[in-house]
């Protein structure tokens, strides 16, 4: 799986997360716990995931939607 987005920003990760299931691509929000746990003081972001075959796929996708700030870079 490849990280496309790292934040804390609920509604950024609940729109990508709908564009990409509109998509038909899978995607995981992880660290998801980890920030209820930490109280929602927004210390720890949640991670995007996706599959790594369809991450180019996904990351033109939501470039497309406005996103591109949001999108970590490639290593």
């Amino acid at each position: 799986m490849k990280e496309l987005i790292r934040t804390n920003d609920a509604v950024v990760l609940s729109f990508a997360t709908s564009l990409l299931n509109d998509a038909g691509i899978h995607s995981l929000t992880a660290d998801q716990s980890m920030s209820v746990l930490e109280g929602s003081l927004g210390l720890l972001p949640r991670r995007l995931l996706v599959e790594t075959e369809r991450a180019d796929e996904a990351r033109r996708l939501l470039v497309d939607a406005g996103l591109e700030a949001e999108l970590r870079t490639e290593k």
